[in-house]
């Protein structure tokens, strides 16, 4: 199964997508070639000779930071010449550029905020969620070509470099788009995608005042202090110690996760932690899809049975 990646950077670096997306297409199995679309392509070449890419496609085309315009000319001229079985690029706010206009453009069969992938003898098979998260399905993706947004942080980055064929590609493209900018999230107190152990709380902590409870038990147990977006939006904690695709994508160790129902941006953002605890009075809340333990109680009775304990 011929397999085209389409690589993701941003100021001058290869993202981590480019590489979760590598490994997904090394799981399908077959040849992968990646396409490295920027106006100075060869500068990035190197970071994207990623084990597993067996031909890496330049194009120099557009501005040096991403342009839906020509990453849609781009990948559809490449898709009409190569006619790849599967072509995969990152369920973020570049891929969501593009890549629906190009499967809309070309009729492809389409799948975005993909979470597994395989080829069941022959078919291809995604599965996302549906309904917020609360339930899962398989699409099965026939046609002479797929097209497929995976989500960001679900498959583990591909590790190592290799020696691809490098093949510079021609496409004519034409941009409506004069300025793309892009601002990292304003660093904050705290950096929590370092952290090793996070005490998460979310809606379910009801008022600002409780979140004392929660910032005695981190500081208790060693642990640093997060929330999901609902806090955030409505002042209460700042947006550094946000988790979730429109916050901070994090990997600790422990994830303890206090009244989060967990919508599946916020899964998007934790969902790759070692260990994930979660405490919920809804037994049918999402997060208990992704946890390793959970408890149905009172995340107010449990905070303070751990703080208790930890004295």
């Amino acid at each position: 199964m011929s397999v085209l990646v389409v690589c993701e950077h941003r100021d001058g670096a290869v993202r981590d997508v480019t590489r979760e997306l590598v490994s997904a297409a090394c799981q399908v199995g077959g040849p992968v070639t990646l396409v490295l679309i920027a106006q100075q392509p060869d500068s990035l070449v190197g970071a994207s000779s990623i084990a597993g890419v067996d031909t890496i496609l330049t194009v120099s085309a557009g501005a040096q930071e991403f342009d839906s315009d020509t990453y849609a000319q781009v990948v559809t001229a490449i898709i009409e010449q190569r006619s790849p079985r599967l072509v995969l690029c990152g369920h973020t706010v570049n891929g969501m550029g593009f890549a629906p206009q190009v499967a809309a453009r070309l009729g492809l069969a389409f799948a975005s905020d993909v979470i597994e992938l395989r080829d069941d003898h022959g078919v291809l098979v995604a599965t996302r969620a549906f309904y917020g998260g609360k339930l899962y399905g398989d699409l099965e993706l026939g046609g002479q070509t797929a097209l497929v947004m995976l989500r960001a942080t679900t498959w583990p980055p591909a590790e190592g470099s290799s020696t691809p064929v490098v093949e510079p590609v021609t496409v004519a493209t034409t941009s409506r788009v004069r300025h793309i900018s892009y601002a990292e999230p304003p660093a904050g107190d705290v950096d929590i995608t370092q952290a090793e152990f996070l005490v998460s709380i979310g809606r379910g902590v009801e008022e600002q005042s409780n979140i004392a409870q929660f910032e005695e038990l981190a500081e208790a147990i060693g642990a640093t202090l997060s929330c999901s977006r609902p806090l955030v939006d409505a002042g209460w904690m700042p947006e550094s110690r946000q988790v979730g695709q429109s916050g901070r994508t994090v990997t600790p160790k422990v994830y303890l996760a206090f009244g989060i129902s967990g919508a599946v941006q916020h899964l998007a953002g934790m969902k790759s932690a070692a260990t994930i605890i979660a405490i919920n009075t809804d037994p049918e809340a999402a997060i208990f899809g992704v946890a390793h333990y959970g408890a149905v109680c009172d995340l107010f009775d449990v905070a303070d049975e751990l703080k208790e304990a930890w004295d």
